[in-house]
């Protein structure tokens, strides 16, 4: 069997800090050592890290009193009304929010000050839409006047979605009667064909809409690197954890081609069937760590 890899894949930049901020202070915290939810969407990588004692945190059930223990921001970021309980409990706070992330969270906080209606592409229940909804909750707060009555944000997860969610603005009372700038700002693991499409429908309903572009580059990257694989082999495995958006996306493309691809989280976990083929293209998310690329590349070429 010939393994192909993909030209680019495995840790991004936001990733790979957020593990080195992590590993940094495993090492030199002489108290407790958090993460607010799962710092990152890998099985192995938080292995790792619960074995070097950071453990990780619910946020629906944080201590009263941390009494000085460091949590660590995960790299999808968090609000910043969470970040400012946190604080007030006493948590030493390191923030490892993805500097990407941290740039539509930013843009998010300044479009809802400054009134408009936001429209997130993504996931509902991502945490990097959480994070984003909780910054344009704070810009809108940060607001004097009327503007609370303006206040509106909308996830879609699809063009079809984009069609309901646009018709039933359009149609509202309250749009016409109380007219506002609108935004539409992207999860950073989305698509672009997603993201093109979700901003074609909006587009139609209220052509002043301004479309934000926060794709990450490194998504892209990986993302158009699969697809220039894709012609070169018979099947597609994709290394990476089964939580990770960004991964389950690649795997959306690899599925679109036709060609037979599973998503695989350790080199135990890839289909018999596969060690028929001939050729194989390896891909991997970009919360997949090194290690983990190379088992699975090592237990295919076997």
């Amino acid at each position: 069997m010939t393994v192909l890899r993909a030209k680019v894949l495995g840790f991004c930049m936001g990733v790979r800090r957020a593990i080195e901020l992590a590993y940094n202070q495993a090492d030199s915290s002489a108290g407790k050592v958090y993460t607010l939810g799962p710092l990152i969407h890998n099985p192995q990588a938080l292995k790792d890290l619960k074995q070097r004692g950071i453990k990780i945190l619910d946020e629906n059930k944080l201590p009263e009193n941390f009494s000085g223990a460091v949590v660590i921001i995960r790299a999808h970021g968090i609000s910043p009304q969470t970040e400012a309980e946190l604080r007030m409990r006493g948590a030493v706070v390191v923030d490892a929010t993805c500097p990407k992330v941290k740039a539509s969270q930013l843009k998010a906080s300044s479009l809802a000050k400054q009134g408009y209606r936001l429209f997130l592409a993504g996931e509902e229940s991502h945490a990097e839409i959480a994070g984003i909804r909780g910054y344009a909750q704070d810009g809108w707060l940060q607001r004097s006047g009327d503007a609370g009555s303006k206040q509106f944000l909308q996830v879609v997860s699809s063009a079809e979605e984009a069609e309901i969610a646009a018709k039933h603005l359009s149609e509202a009372p309250e749009f016409h009667s109380n007219p506002a700038k609108m935004a539409l700002i992207a999860q950073t693991t989305i698509s672009n064909e997603e993201y093109h499409a979700i901003s074609m429908v909006f587009s139609r309903y209220f052509p002043m809409l301004e479309i934000i572009q926060t794709i990450c580059a490194a998504t892209k990257e990986r993302q158009d690197s699969l697809r220039e694989l894709l012609g070169k082999v018979e099947a597609v495995v994709i290394a990476g954890g089964k939580d990770s958006a960004n991964t389950r996306r690649l795997l959306s493309i690899a599925q679109a081609s036709g060609k037979p691809c599973a998503i695989v989280e350790s080199a135990y976990d890839i289909p018999p069937d596969f060690f028929s083929f001939e050729t194989i293209g390896l891909a991997a998310g970009a919360s997949t760590p090194d290690t983990v690329i190379d088992s699975i590349e090592q237990a295919l070429a076997k």
